[in-house]
């Protein structure tokens, strides 16, 4: 998305300001207000991506490796989801909402491909910007005075640079879940992926990356392997927890090691994730103990 959004103009007076009111209001309700939405709609945009990007599968880890059609079909799991999430029917354009025929669009880019068909209707406008992690959700009404005046061979247009003001956001340059190996260093991802086995690779994620809550998707694409939650459990001394343990380092799950957890005062992980760290000091280790895990502290 542009580094620059300009400030909405819609508001009382503008002429799009009661229309778009009104099927905002109706969104947030839906969504069970405007704190919900903000937030299962980040997510929905970090799942669509990341289940298109297919990591465990395909070994891809960004956006940018993928194939055209793909990048294409983000846009309509964005309008499936977001349909899905709102409990709105599919109508002419991609869905009804209040009795208008409304178009959703989605753009990893900086703008939105607006069809024929469109024009003149109100329209969902989503955005969401890998590099930034930020993501956007707007209504407008895609008149041809807010469009560019040229277009692609398939006669749509973009929102011009003072079409932009003529939106309404509802979420803009929102946060939403970063793809993980963006926030992971190049030299640190290719050392967990050097290694040759399932239980090389899980070692290796959860010894360099510790105090961080690690989701269940990210230990899958690591395992590479179809029984990829064994590698994290103890299996006889031989599983990710094991060797681990026997380096000093305790790999805590959020199902079971939440109390702990809290204890050592690392981040909350939700059920399905899991969090490493190296205890520091005997008190920590002792700690560990009470709570039946045993690990060597560190010499830090």
């Amino acid at each position: 998305m542009k580094a620059s959004v300009p400030d909405s103009r819609v508001g009382p007076g503008h002429p799009d300001h009661t229309l778009l009111s009104e099927i905002a209001s109706d969104i947030h309700k839906r969504a069970g207000g405007a704190a919900s939405l903000a937030i299962e709609f980040a997510h929905i945009l970090r799942h669509c991506i990341d289940d298109v990007i297919m990591t465990p599968k395909t070994g891809r880890r960004s956006y940018d490796e993928l194939e055209k059609t793909e990048k294409t079909y983000i846009g309509t799991r964005v309008e499936i989801e977001l349909r899905a999430l709102l409990s709105l029917p599919k109508g002419k354009l991609d869905t009804v909402i209040k009795g208008h025929d409304v178009d959703i669009k989605n753009t990893m880019g900086s703008n939105w491909m607006i069809p024929t068909e469109a024009v003149d209707q109100p329209c969902i406008l989503v955005a969401a910007d890998e590099v930034r992690a930020k993501c956007y959700l707007g209504l407008i009404v895609a008149r041809p005075a807010y469009l560019t005046q040229g277009q692609n061979k398939d006669a749509k247009k973009t929102v011009s640079a003072q079409g932009f003001e003529n939106i309404l956001w509802l979420l803009r340059d929102h946060p939403y879940p970063p793809n993980f190996w963006r926030t992971v260093p190049a030299d640190v991802t290719q050392r967990i992926f050097a290694g040759k086995t399932g239980n090389a690779r899980m070692a290796a994620l959860f010894r360099e990356i510790q105090g961080v809550a690690i989701t269940r998707d990210v230990v899958e694409a690591v395992a590479q392997q179809r029984d990829f939650m064994r590698r994290i459990r103890s299996d006889n001394g031989r599983g990710t927890r094991d060797h681990l343990a026997r380096e000093g380092v305790l790999l805590l799950s959020g199902h079971y090691d939440a109390p702990l957890i809290a204890a050592l005062g690392l981040p909350a992980c939700a059920a399905s994730e899991f969090v490493s760290y190296r205890p520091c000091d005997a008190t920590e280790c002792a700690l560990a103990a009470e709570h039946g895990l045993a690990v060597v502290a560190s010499n830090r």
